[in-house]
């Protein structure tokens, strides 16, 4: 997750070939992108989001791939850096902010 100026959020997809064949593909893409868009109002203005979907989410219920991205949404948020230049611990240790790491959107098995 990556905050820019105050534009309206947005997300972008990967969907590897890994996920199945371009059909497959497509509707997960696009299951995922009616799940995102569900949620966008919860995101600060600006934000710039990442959704890599995992081969597992080929066969996840909408109602699954609903949960893991709001669990990953909730950890990137929680990990997301302040805007004074401190880290989401507080420390005021002088360091430039930095982007939040990706909260990785986990479907399925434990991988």
């Amino acid at each position: 997750m990556w905050t820019t100026s105050g534009e309206p959020p947005r997300a972008g997809f990967v969907v590897g070939r890994r996920v199945g064949k371009a059909v497959v593909r497509n509707r997960v893409r696009r299951r995922l992108r009616e799940q995102v868009r569900a949620r966008l109002d919860r995101l600060p203005p600006g934000t710039m989001v990442v959704v890599r979907a995992l081969p597992e989410a080929a066969s996840a219920s909408s109602e699954r791939l609903g949960q893991a991205l709001d669990d990953a949404i909730a950890r990137a948020l929680r990990a997301r850096p302040a805007a004074d230049g401190r880290g989401s611990d507080g420390r005021g240790d002088g360091a430039r902010a930095q982007p939040a790491r990706p909260a990785r959107l986990v479907v399925g098995s434990g991988r």
